[in-house]
């Protein structure tokens, strides 16, 4: 854990919070291993599905019977997700949030081994199938670690170490690019290796997280474990005395007693929960309908055009740019806050949305902007990783108090995982009707979302959860407008301190 995290709040992190943290993230490395493996071997596996199809029917496969296989392979992992995502409220509540990422590993180990063994027992089916349950293991996984990790992290850092979900998830990726090289194990003989290494950190967190304690938080407020929650305060901080966090966590609880359970239609039902519901939503769209994939899917014909010798690598290099400023958005989301770097990385992809479009459509005859096209790709994925691509995952967390977070996380990351599919699903044929002008759909889109964030997203730097979830409490009769939106975090504790008395 870098020891500049000392000085974004004055906190100091403890060995133990730093190995939950490291231990809750091999999650997100995982997820986003599994959204970059597929890409890279996607002919050579391809091929193995026409050889077992002949293996089976002693002729080649029909190429819209292949072009539907493939499609359901990439596509059912979003499936998966989006099931699973709607189970995680219950999931959390019932097993807890370490022993439920602890579980979930079982989905990563099976739908891993049957990726991995399908090319040895001939069966496209059990790609498919494996691609589905990894996809349920993902969907569980990108809601309980940033839920556990908001719960574990002090206040003030709460935002850096939430921000580390997002760098597993680019990280993820980067070493699926890598190893997906056919030098590597991009090759006919050694792909279903790439896709089975998916297991080793499924098996490195099952065997780190019976040394990391459960959310204090959840033992406290939930299951009315004092003693427990005490004994994880102390691990997590290092200090015996935890008066003063049990003490917020005991307002938060005495507020939670006086709500009934919330479920996932009571979010929208009650006006103290429609409007945060609705940011977290936008929030996960503005997340996957700003055009990122679709960046992705046009940068290696991008780089072929450019005269790039070997697209591959420049792509890589794109992933290298994502880890880099997920890790700046690290270090910057403390001191900028959550709002204002959103904001940011939404215009800052909107201008590099209108480039793109610009050069791709002048592409022809100004050979040029080839490169006009590849410095705007470069700067849309910093953008996006600088706002859009970390915040909203632990921003979710943030906005709800400990009854309704488990309900809330499930429908932002159902939210999700549904845009993706349809992103997914969609995109090449929206690109063949609009060509180069395609991204100035995700240029309107990047203006709504900026111009919603601008009037409805809150500040929560330095906010503790009731404090939050107090302020949207007292103006969910006024509306947003009414909030402290545009006030400073002075303001802000003001308010909060005032709902606390």
């Amino acid at each position: 854990m870098p020891a500049g995290f000392q000085q974004l709040g004055g906190e100091t992190v403890t060995g133990t919070l730093a190995l939950s943290v490291f231990t809750a993230v091999l999650g997100s490395l995982t997820f986003g291993y599994n959204i970059g493996v597929i890409n890279a071997p996607q002919k050579i596996i391809e091929e193995d599905y026409n050889a077992t199809w002949v293996h089976r029917y002693g002729e080649p496969i029909p190429t819209a019977t292949l072009t539907s296989l493939w499609s359901l392979s990439v596509a059912i992992f979003s499936i998966g997700g989006m099931f699973s995502s709607f189970c995680v409220g219950f999931i959390s509540e019932w097993l807890g949030r370490r022993k439920a990422m602890l579980i979930n590993n079982l989905f990563a180990f099976i739908g891993g081994s049957m990726m991995g063994m399908s090319k040895l027992c001939r069966s496209f089916e059990m790609m498919i199938l494996g691609r589905f349950i990894i996809g349920a293991y993902c969907g569980l996984a990108c809601s309980l670690t940033p839920m556990y990790v908001g719960e574990i992290a002090p206040t003030s850092l709460r935002g850096a170490l939430g921000t580390l979900h997002q760098l597993g998830i680019v990280t993820g990726i980067l070493i699926a690019q890598i190893l997906g090289l056919e030098s590597l194990l991009g090759s006919e003989d050694l792909w279903p290796v790439l896709l089975g290494l998916t297991v080793m950190p499924t098996v490195l967190q099952m065997g780190l997280l019976p040394f990391c304690p459960e959310s204090p938080r959840f033992l406290y407020i939930i299951r009315s474990q004092e003693h427990l929650a005490k004994r994880g305060l102390r691990r997590l901080t290092g200090r015996d005395e935890v008066a003063d966090m049990l003490a917020e966590m005991k307002e938060e609880k005495r507020r939670m007693d006086m709500e009934k359970k919330v479920s996932i239609l009571e979010l929208f039902r009650s006006p103290f929960y429609r409007q945060p519901i609705i940011i977290s939503i936008l929030l996960q769209l503005s997340q996957q309908l700003s055009g990122v994939n679709a960046i992705f899917y046009y940068s290696t014909n991008i780089f072929i055009k450019a005269g790039v010798q070997s697209p591959v690598y420049a792509t890589i290099g794109v992933g290298v740019v994502n880890c880099a400023f997920t890790v700046v958005s690290l270090f910057l989301v403390e001191r900028m806050g959550r709002r204002t770097l959103h904001m940011l990385g939404l215009a800052g992809m909107c201008i590099c949305a209108v480039l793109m479009t610009m050069a791709l459509a002048l592409l022809e005859s100004i050979p040029w902007m080839s490169y006009i096209s590849m410095l705007a790709i470069f700067g849309f994925v910093a953008f996006f990783e600088i706002g859009p691509g970390p915040i909203p995952w632990f921003f979710v967390a943030e906005l709800f108090s400990q009854g309704p977070r488990p309900a809330a996380m499930a429908v932002a990351g159902c939210s999700n995982w549904t845009a993706n599919f349809i992103i997914a699903m969609c995109f090449q044929y929206i690109a063949e009707i609009c060509g180069p002008y395609v991204f100035l759909i995700f240029a309107t889109l990047l203006v709504f979302f900026l111009v919603y964030t601008f009037f409805r997203v809150p500040e929560t730097r330095g906010k503790t959860f009731d404090q939050i979830a107090a302020n949207f409490n007292q103006y969910s009769a006024g509306g947003m407008m009414d909030m402290d939106l545009n006030k400073n975090s002075t303001e802000l504790e003001y308010l909060g301190d005032e709902n606390m008395n």
